[in-house]
């Protein structure tokens, strides 16, 4: 069983901000499955369904993003979901927008969100996809992952999204070291 994560804060007036990519990211990937997130357990709200052989979950956390990794935390331990199956998928202030890196482990670069996980599954080695929503150093970075995307932004992550969705298939079938050697560009 796979977990696949989107970070992003629960919340109509958190829809569609820098912080909140991780949830678009993943309503792309069930657009594609035709699947809805019509569950909730550990104030999570997820999908399941079986794709090429094997049983994949999809949770967006309920709590904000800094208490997100409690909810993680209860979903691995509950469904039994090996730290190698878990593959999170986050905004990232240091990359650009319209870009990505996949990456299998590493520090969570000041992001609350992957804080908090690290502190509640004790590891920083977990698989992830890191997207970017650029920086702007001259707004407060709270107030700036929680605004809007411009018009061009949108653009740019749609195509990001459509590349999550190719991710997601090969993910299924490619170990991660050739997942990495196929989406990261140098």
């Amino acid at each position: 069983m796979k977990l696949i994560v989107g970070l992003g804060n629960p919340g109509k007036e958190y829809e569609n901000t820098r912080h909140n990519v991780g949830f678009m990211a993943l309503d792309k990937i069930a657009n594609y499955l035709g699947i809805t997130f019509d569950k909730n357990k550990f104030s999570g709200n997820y999908a399941e369904t079986m794709y090429n052989g094997e049983k994949y979950i999809f949770l967006k956390p309920g709590k904000y993003m800094n208490l997100s990794g409690e909810v993680i935390s209860d979903f691995v331990n509950y469904f039994k979901v090996d730290i190698d199956d878990l593959f999170i998928i986050h905004d990232d202030l240091d990359t650009e927008v319209g870009t990505y890196r996949l990456r299998y482990q590493g520090g969570n670069g000041g992001h609350n969100g992957l804080k908090n996980i690290e502190l509640h599954l004790h590891t920083q080695g977990y698989k992830r996809m890191k997207i970017g929503i650029s920086n702007n150093k001259l707004v407060d970075t709270k107030d700036y992952v929680l605004g809007k995307f411009t018009s061009e932004e949108k653009e740019q992550l749609d195509a990001v999204f459509d590349i999550v969705v190719e991710v997601f298939k090969d993910y299924s079938q490619l170990s991660f070291d050739n997942l990495m050697n196929k989406y990261n560009k140098r």
